[in-house]
């Protein structure tokens, strides 16, 4: 018996250090996947031609950054009024097609995102990349700083 003790310890912290490993995978992978549904109601809210919908997975402060080819803007209401003059109806938006690379959780309310965008329109199609860092803030996963070129 005094031999299997050893071998029951080594057995109980084996069982017990995979439940925490898949703890921690399924907390990441639970993270990434509100990431993905944001971006994903983002492109909904987009095609149907509501920028305000599509803001909403942006962190409302005027600490956000977006920084484009014009260089960068603070704000979540100037990043809305500037998407308002550049896309300024359903025909200028037109579709647009998120397509994620990499989606890594960097800390406990942390993450940063690099993906493609693609902008279907009836004349032509744009498109480029992005990198974003997002926080959870308040139980929410939110976009506060954005690289879109």
């Amino acid at each position: 018996m005094k031999a299997m003790k050893p071998i029951l310890i080594f057995c109980f912290l084996l069982g017990f250090a995979s439940c925490q490993e898949s703890s921690r995978t399924a907390g990441t992978s639970g993270s990434l996947n509100a990431i993905q549904d944001v971006m994903d109601a983002q492109q909904e809210s987009w095609n149907r031609g509501d920028l305000e919908g599509f803001m909403q997975g942006y962190w409302k402060s005027d600490s956000l950054r977006f920084i484009g080819k014009r260089g960068i803007t603070f704000g979540w209401q100037q990043t809305l009024d500037n998407y308002k003059k550049g896309y300024p109806d359903t025909n200028a938006m037109g579709r647009l097609q998120f397509t994620n690379i990499s989606l890594e959780i960097t800390g406990d309310s942390c993450a940063y995102v690099i993906g493609k965008w693609e902008l279907f329109r009836t004349n032509d199609t744009l498109g480029g990349h992005y990198s974003l860092l997002w926080k959870n803030l308040n139980g929410m996963w939110l976009i506060v700083a954005d690289h879109s070129s």
